[in-house]
């Protein structure tokens, strides 16, 4: 073979290779770049942008930092959709879980009567031994179940806080759900009685602590309204209600609609009850309504099924008889109409009897008037008594004769009206009986239309004039936990609790000192106080930290013995730490030698310890005075 042939095979072997080296190396390229473009593709349609994607031949190489180890995981499974999962490559991080967004930390705690459960997500660094113990503590003998979580987190502030006031109101509601984080405390709970609800609901609210919201949801059964009672005025052209029941939102609704359209203003406490005799009392309410604001004035009452309206005096027979009618056809068959006019008066009439009863703000009862007999005598002086006190009864009414049959009946129902009242008087005559005065109940108005309206009979005439004052109303007026310190320092103003030197035993003026702080807890309910025992700096420190604490005990077994409820009082001796005077001097030791009562806050993270306010402290701000209550005139230890 002649070499130039050799030539020509060889050049056409090494043109092939160049040929298929270049379509190769040009093959390769597309592929990486459909295969970058369409994976970056996937993952924006994704919203995963923060992937970034490169290629290397037929290899996907994805990096950057993922948010979460989900996210990461995510971003290879969207790859894998689009090339084969096997060229693809994970370089990405995961970003640290200190830069992550905490979760967010909440309890539930759900209690009913047959245990306790426990369920949310907790900080990790929170005592969680020490949370269940006091959990146990306040769920008594009920199972405890914990299905609690925790995540490694920093801890919110006002944590600790909101889990101290949930465990707190846990121990007052044995059927209850509490939902509780950093911010806010959601309560839910029963009520055996409206008078419960409301104490329950002031008690848990004036303990909130500060930067806590509070929202409180207690349900109380409906009260039995017996009679189911119902009574509307019209008097001097001011409509108003004596006494106002119904059996539904709706039937409430409707009545206080048919009120407002006759002239009605203002607010009305409408109760809504169980006992009504029909499912359309809503509706009979309402259309005798609207037939008093025809008559234009007058009264009507419902006892159960009975209505009765009167006219006012001088109200024209014709609009009467056409109003009455109407109402009559119109009311439910099951409701029975009894409809009055009284006659126009005469001037010639005698003098009408009357009977009246009177109730100083002191608690005074005067009764005078007529009686019909000895035996009546007695028995009113002796029923009045038996109401109020039997030292604060004053009886001068006379016996005439002539009364009506039915004047004892009267007489004692005017007296059991006023055990309503604060204040006031009860004046009966043969034709009406008018109850006027002020009361700390809210429903006294209510549950008087209903007294009378059973007693008397529904067509018997009676005035009801009765003010509500909040300030006589024992629910009322109880001072805050704040206002309780400031009270217990000024009761030490200008005295001092004492004792022996060298001893723990309370003498002197103290007994006293104790009596009105002892009165001054009562009032104030379940509050957290701190009993501060201090000494000077004479004698050995921990003979004078032990004696301190000696002595604040006694106070508080002091305050035990004197009926004061001790279980949020808590005795500390601190020695001659915080001395509040010289030293160096009597005078100082002396005023140094004290007790102080401080109202105990929930600790919070910036503080570091609990944020107390002492009696002390108090009465220096307010008063110019310390309220000191502990000293000796020698502390030699």
């Amino acid at each position: 073979m002649r070499l130039s042939s050799l030539f020509v095979i060889i050049g056409t072997f090494v043109a092939a290779a160049v040929l298929c080296w270049i379509v190769a190396g040009f093959s390769v390229t597309v592929i990486e770049d459909n295969s970058r473009a369409d994976v970056r593709n996937a993952l924006d349609m994704e919203g995963m942008t923060w992937v970034e994607v490169d290629t290397d031949g037929l290899q996907v190489f994805l990096a950057g930092t993922a948010p979460t180890e989900a996210s990461r995981f995510g971003a290879l499974s969207v790859a894998g959709r689009v090339v084969d999962a096997a060229r693809v490559l994970d370089q990405m991080l995961v970003e640290d879980a200190a830069d992550i967004t905490p979760p967010h930390f909440s309890v539930e705690i759900l209690r009913n009567d047959s245990g306790l459960s426990l369920i949310g997500l907790v900080p990790a660094e929170m005592d969680r031994e020490a949370f269940l113990a006091r959990v146990r503590s306040a769920a008594g003998e009920a199972e405890v179940t914990d299905l609690l979580e925790s995540a490694d987190y920093p801890m919110p502030d006002r944590w600790e806080i909101a889990m101290d006031y949930a465990v707190r109101a846990l121990g007052k509601l044995p059927r209850a759900k509490i939902s509780a984080d950093a911010n806010r405390v959601a309560i839910t709970t029963m009520a055996d009685s409206v008078e419960e609800k409301l104490t329950l609901e002031k008690e848990l609210s004036r303990r909130t602590p500060p930067g806590i919201k509070l929202s409180i949801d207690v349900s109380a059964p409906r009260p039995v309204i017996t009679p189911f009672t119902l009574r509307f005025l019209i008097e001097d052209d001011r409509p108003h209600f004596d006494a106002c029941s119904a059996d539904t939102e709706e039937a409430r609704a409707r009545i206080l609609a048919a009120a407002r359209e006759v002239g009605l203003t203002g607010g009305v406490d409408c109760v809504i009850g169980l006992g009504v005799p029909t499912p359309q009392w809503g509706r009979a309410g309402a259309l005798a309504i609207k037939a008093l604001g025809r008559l234009g004035a007058g009264s009507v009452t419902f006892a159960d099924a009975d209505v009765s309206l009167i006219a006012a005096q001088g109200t024209p027979e014709s609009l009467f008889d056409d109003v009455v009618g109407a109402l009559d056809s119109d009311l439910p068959d099951v409701f029975a109409l009894h409809a009055v006019l009284p006659p126009p008066p005469d001037d010639s009439a005698p003098v009408t009897p009357e009977f009246v009863a009177t109730l100083s703000p002191e608690g005074l009862v005067q009764l005078r008037g007529r009686l019909g007999s000895d035996r009546l005598r007695q028995m009113v002086d002796s029923f009045a008594k038996a109401r109020f006190r039997s030292d604060a009864v004053y009886t001068k009414a006379r016996v005439v004769e002539g009364l009506p049959e039915d004047w004892p009946v009267r007489v004692l129902t005017g007296l059991e009206a006023m055990s309503f009242l604060a204040h006031g008087a009860v004046t009966v005559t043969p034709d009406t009986l008018t109850v006027s005065g002020q009361t700390g109940r809210k429903d006294a108005s209510a549950q008087i239309a209903g007294l009378l309206a059973e007693k008397l009979g529904e067509a018997e005439r009676f005035d009801i004039s009765v003010t509500y004052d909040e300030k006589l109303d024992p629910n009322s007026g109880i001072p805050t936990p704040e206002e309780c310190i400031e009270l217990i320092a000024k009761a030490q103003v200008g005295r001092k609790l004492t004792f022996d030197p060298g001893e723990a035993d309370v003498v002197g003026e103290s007994a006293a000192i104790l009596d009105d702080i002892a009165d001054i807890l009562n009032s104030c309910g379940d509050i957290p106080v701190e009993i501060a025992g201090y000494t000077d700096s004479q004698g050995r420190e921990v003979m004078n930290q032990q004696l301190s604490q000696a002595r604040a005990n006694a106070v508080l077994e002091a305050l035990r013995m004197r009926r004061v409820i001790t279980g949020n009082l808590t005795a500390v001796g601190h020695g001659e730490a915080d001395p509040i005077a010289d030293n160096a001097t009597e005078a100082g030791r002396e005023a140094n030698r004290r007790i102080e009562f401080r109202l105990i806050e929930p600790e919070t993270e910036e503080e570091g310890e609990p944020g107390v306010e002492s009696a002390g402290e108090a009465a220096q701000e307010g008063d110019g005075e310390a309220a000191e209550g502990e000293g000796a005139s020698d502390e030699q230890d």
